[in-house]
């Protein structure tokens, strides 16, 4: 019997099977108003239809802990009470389907102010709604993308403290995971790449301080939220420039990814959703099936903390051997679960594996 829906227990929390919803951004929240950032009626059909198909854990959307820290000025956002009802309509239906509400608090950095990604995600300008973005260091994303203003050291005093309210707001709201994003080229990875930081203070230049904005994050983060409570961190374990012997540029390695595991284990994160890219628009990346779930794997083998693999795992057979060959603890999934709402059920059913099905519906299964 294949472990892929077996329960999976971090802290107090039981997930009820391995096959998770990852975070993926639908740029569909209130635009403007006193609720701007709160989810709509499409993110509660969204994640509805996911839980009722099966998912074990849903994972909403980056959802950023501050205006500044959106991607676009459509994402999901957590920096005010009055977005909170919106949210408990999601959590609270997550819950009645037998599914564990997650959230992955974001801040964008020198990502942000972009349009919706199904028109191009190109910059969006302060007069059509975009705000001046910041990072590390003074070094746009990439071509035609603004240059950011460099953090000074009370912005990043301030931002942590964004990410330490968020997460208060988001055990109000109901959640039972809060996972941090630090990869995919937003602002704590910004900091963790020395491509992206070039700062000569105490966040740049070593390992060490590259890191330190992460790991204050994740203290203020862990301190604020509910004992027992699982805490995820999103990391991409290469920036794909080193991998590329054509590519003469710095970047994040897997080995900083291992290192920067191990100390995240210490500061109290629970497991590491391990994915890869986004630090520049331009990286070669080598993309096939599993192609991910190497990292995780290694991460998993040298840091000892539990892993979820992610990126084009698709089959349920496929899913299933990652698990038994222990590259990895959980399955993430993304693009699949848009095309197929209802993968666990039907993955169950062609492994003979044993998932919650709704009572509405036992007739197709």
């Amino acid at each position: 019997m294949t472990t892929l829906f077996e329960p999976y227990q971090l802290g107090s929390l039981t997930i009820p099977n391995r096959i998770w919803m990852a975070p993926m951004d639908q740029y569909s929240s209130a635009s403007e108003g006193p609720t701007m950032g709160a989810p709509t009626d499409w993110h509660l059909a969204h994640q509805g239809a996911r839980a009722a198909g099966g998912a074990g854990l849903i994972l909403t959307e980056g959802t950023a802990v501050s205006p500044a820290g959106r991607t676009s000025p459509y994402d999901l956002g957590i920096w005010s009470d009055a977005q909170l009802p919106a949210f408990q309509r999601i959590t609270s239906l997550l819950a009645t389907l037998g599914t564990v509400p997650g959230i992955q608090l974001n801040h964008s950095g020198r990502k942000g102010s972009t349009d919706r990604q199904w028109l191009g995600g190109k910059p969006v300008r302060p007069e059509r709604g975009g705000w001046q973005v910041a990072g590390p260091s003074a070094i746009a994303f990439g071509e035609g993308y603004p240059v950011p203003a460099e953090l000074s050291l009370a912005d990043i005093d301030h931002v942590v403290g964004e990410f330490a309210a968020a997460t208060q707001r988001a055990a109000a709201a109901g959640f039972q995971v809060v996972e941090l994003l630090a990869g995919h080229g937003y602002l704590i990875h910004q900091f963790l790449s020395p491509h992206s930081n070039r700062r000569t203070d105490s966040y740049g230049g070593s390992f060490e301080n590259r890191t330190r904005f992460a790991l204050r994050v994740v203290d203020a983060v862990r301190a604020v939220w509910p004992d027992g409570l699982p805490l995820f961190v999103r990391v991409s374990a290469t920036d794909w420039l080193t991998e590329n012997p054509e590519d003469v540029r710095e970047g994040w390695t897997v080995d900083d990814t291992v290192r920067l595991a191990s100390a995240l284990k210490d500061h109290g994160v629970d497991l590491l959703n391990v994915s890869s890219g986004g630090l520049v628009p331009d990286a070669k990346i080598k993309v096939g099936p599993a192609y991910q779930v190497p990292f995780a794997a290694r991460v998993k083998s040298e840091a000892g903390i539990p892993v979820a693999a992610v990126g084009m795992i698709t089959e349920p057979d496929q899913a299933a051997k990652i698990l038994a060959n222990g590259e990895a603890d959980a399955i993430l999934m993304g693009r699949e679960l848009l095309r197929h709402p209802s993968w666990p059920l039907d993955a169950a059913k062609e492994l003979s594996g044993d998932v919650r099905i709704p009572p509405q519906y036992h007739r197709a299964y």
